[in-house]
């Protein structure tokens, strides 16, 4: 799995970096097939305080490209709100792989 963590208007400390590394391995840990995840923490420039951090992922799998966004006015509940929508989006692309062969109709007589 390749990851790349960057900041906008922001430095990307060590101990942000292993945050976010520890909540991504929920999503390795439930689908293994992740191929590349960039991930991208920004702090805007907004009046109101609230929603200014914000955390973006791209996950590329085998099959399927998956986007999520949060913001929070604190950035590790941003990056704790964007694992939850992403590992939601996992299981579910994992469901539907799984899911691709039904069982057989049964005949009634």
């Amino acid at each position: 799995m390749n990851l790349t963590i960057s900041g906008h208007h922001l430095d990307v400390t060590p101990a942000l970096r292993t945050y976010v590394t520890s909540k991504l391995d929920r999503i390795t840990r439930h689908f293994d097939q992740v191929v590349d995840v960039k991930v991208i923490l920004t702090v805007e420039k907004q009046k109101e305080k609230e929603r200014r951090q914000r955390a973006e992922c791209n996950i590329h799998v085998k099959g399927n490209d998956m986007f999520a966004e949060s913001s929070h006015a604190d950035l590790y509940a941003a990056v704790d709100e964007l694992v939850d929508k992403l590992d939601r989006q996992v299981v579910r692309h994992k469901d539907r792989l799984q899911d691709h062969h039904h069982a057989a109709p049964k005949r009634l007589m």
